[in-house]
């Protein structure tokens, strides 16, 4: 089993954003970040949800049971729904539907903001990190 959490971070002003990301497998913790193509903050937690099913999958991790955590509801209720009115967003759900296919067993949850520290840690630390190149 798979835990991930994920999260994302925008700077407004200057339409820069980063993504962290948390992954428990087998007792181990992998921390990730990077910066982001998105200008807004819904945009880049579904880059950053994107991204995560990408590494899954370059990691041959797509047979395992998997639990990814975020606390977008838009991204969560878009997956749902299966529709996302912002084209912005619909882009990327699309993408993400279709990497959903990959997958034997994933979940894609809702948590709030106090359950997800360790992602939104990261996430603000990459784009600090990204501010200053």
């Amino acid at each position: 089993m798979i835990k991930i959490y994920i999260d994302a971070a925008t700077n407004q002003k200057k339409e820069i954003s980063a993504g962290g990301m948390v992954l428990l497998k087998d007792q181990e913790q992998i921390q990730r970040h990077q910066p982001l193509t998105s200008k807004t903050n819904n945009e880049a937690e579904f880059e950053m949800l994107y991204l995560s099913l990408n590494y899954l999958i370059t990691m041959n991790w797509t047979t395992e049971t998997i639990f990814i955590y975020t606390d977008s509801r838009i991204v969560v209720e878009s997956i749902e729904k299966q529709y996302a009115k912002d084209k912005r967003f619909s882009v990327y759900l699309e993408k993400i539907l279709d990497l959903l296919t990959n997958f034997q067993l994933i979940f894609i949850e809702w948590l709030d903001e106090s359950g997800n520290k360790g992602a939104d840690r990261i996430a603000k630390q990459a784009l600090q990190k990204t501010l200053r190149n």
